[in-house]
């Protein structure tokens, strides 16, 4: 029995109507957490969402395309459609996180796989229930009924996302989430419209055996993420939480015990070595005479950084900005990090604040005797913000006259453009500037940057207990061979944000 052989009833343009606003939101979170696992697993989140926002347009247009071949039987095809949805949708997270330690390749053809089936699917069903309710309403009507609410639900879905489901539900339980939200659509549909419907039973059953699936995935979410998140490290996984801002993973090894901190998918520190990184990030700059009462460190919530700052006496007010209040949380309360950390962010003499370096710098304060910048490589277009000249020149004028800047700058091997052009923005804001690097068994060749108005020595000694640097190190520390050598790079700025993407070309080889 097809609809033209029945009129719709206002109960069923209803249910119509919220199908509409309910596939729109499903369809843009899915191509939203497509983007957002792609750019945590292969970085680059701006080339990332170019191309999974392109190819799910693209696969949209073919869909839509592709619905005029399809039979009269409207309300069949549309929740054939959205069984499909719910199942592909799903599980795409999942699928993303468990193919990618194969290779790159297996990698990449399922995302892209993943993006044309669910463009493909988005897209038909635009047209099969602007069809529907043109039996109602004018056909003109009809298309501005479907896509105002289409456009409605792609909003709610876009705010909802980063604001609600990813926090709250992480990446794998969103997507099963956002299943169960198809496939519900779905069963309700096919209950409404069951006189349309030769294959009643045969959907219905379909529906139920999904949904019983999904929310099984649901239930046991926590065990599939763990699991994924083994697949996806290797070592095994003692803490894991996506925060409102990133995504936390610490990691340790069964054979060795080293602990590892992940950010994003990307390495941040390894217990075996990450005194040498934190010594030669610190205790240059503290070392160099002058007061350093006050200490203001901006990232760091580790606490790892700060604890080689509390080994000096005379430093008697550390304040350590970290956006994410998760990340200080964890390092004052997990007991793998508390060992490494020594407990430093339970120092009386350490505030934190969980704010936005950025905005934290910007405000009136008091000014800094050193300044230790311990970000993230500037591996997204946020991050380029905090090395750019506009972020040093606020910092300058929250130091004192004698003070004194340390930023860590990536590799001066794997990304040497990157280490110079930020030498050449300090050097920009900067009277003075002095770069040195060491080498770190996980990463390898890593560099420093120092800054300050007035003339930085040559020389240090190091009064501290310490495992790694000496005053003779840092001498051999500032000699860089041919191919790290200093080379002609930009500055960086706001308006013309080049860090990032020499970041990415840095990369490529």
């Amino acid at each position: 029995m097809t609809t033209e052989q029945h009129t719709l009833t206002s109960k069923q343009i209803s249910v119509l109507l919220v199908s509409i606003l309910i596939v729109a939101l499903c369809g843009i979170v899915y191509e939203l957490i497509i983007g957002t696992v792609s750019s945590y697993l292969l970085g680059n989140s701006v080339y990332q969402f170019s191309l999974t926002i392109g190819f799910f347009m693209f696969a949209m247009g073919l869909g839509s395309l592709a619905s005029k071949y399809f039979d009269d039987n409207f309300v069949r095809n549309f929740i054939i459609v959205e069984i499909l949805i719910a199942l592909i949708g799903g599980v795409c997270s999942l699928l993303l996180f468990m193919t990618f330690p194969f290779a790159r390749v297996l990698y990449e053809t399922v995302m892209y796989g993943l993006i044309l089936s669910i463009g493909a699917l988005v897209g038909m069903e635009i047209p099969i229930l602007t069809a529907l309710l043109s039996q109602r309403a004018k056909i003109k009507d009809s298309i501005a009924n479907v896509m105002s609410l289409d456009y409605i639900g792609a909003l709610i879905g876009s705010v909802s996302f980063p604001l609600i489901l990813l926090p709250t539900l992480g990446l794998v339980q969103s997507s099963f989430a956002i299943g169960l939200i198809n496939i519900f659509i779905a069963i309700i549909n096919v209950v409404v419209f069951r006189h349309y419907l030769k294959q009643f039973k045969l959907l219905l059953i379909s529906c139920f055996l999904i949904l019983a699936a999904l929310m099984l995935f649901v239930l046991y979410g926590g065990y599939i993420t763990r699991y994924a998140e083994k697949h996806l490290y290797f070592d095994q996984v003692v803490y894991s939480e996506q925060t409102k801002y990133q995504k936390l993973v610490v990691t340790r090894s069964v054979t060795t015990r080293e602990q590892r901190l992940y950010i994003d998918g990307n390495i941040q520190f390894s217990s075996r070595d990450e005194f040498r990184y934190h010594e030669f990030l610190v205790h240059p700059v503290l070392s160099i005479d002058g007061s350093r009462e006050n200490v203001l460190i901006l990232g760091g919530g580790d606490g790892l950084a700060a604890r080689e700052v509390l080994k000096y006496d005379d430093v008697k007010l550390i304040h350590l900005v970290d956006i994410d209040a998760e990340m200080i949380r964890i390092s004052s309360e997990l007991p793998v990090l508390n060992r490494l950390n020594q407990k430093s962010l339970h120092s009386g003499r350490l505030t934190s604040y969980s704010q936005d370096a950025f905005t934290f710098i910007n405000q009136p304060g008091i000014l800094y005797d050193r300044v230790i910048i311990d970000m993230p490589d500037p591996h997204n277009e946020a991050l380029n913000k905090l090395y750019s000249k506009e972020f040093y020149t606020m910092i300058k004028r929250r130091m004192t006259p004698e003070g004194i800047l340390v930023s860590q700058s990536s590799s001066p091997f794997f990304t040497r453009n990157v280490y110079w052009s930020i030498e050449k923005t300090l050097d920009y804001v900067f009277e003075n500037t002095m770069s040195y690097h060491t080498s770190l068994p996980s990463f390898g060749i890593w560099g420093f940057n120092m800054a300050r108005q007035s003339e930085i020595p040559k020389e240090f000694t190091i009064d501290v207990p310490t495992r790694s640097i000496t005053g003779e190190s840092m001498i051999g520390a500032q000699i860089f061979t041919k191919d790290l050598a200093k080379l002609d790079a930009p500055v960086n700025s706001l308006m013309e944000p080049k860090l990032y993407h020499l970041y990415v070309e840095d990369l490529k080889y």
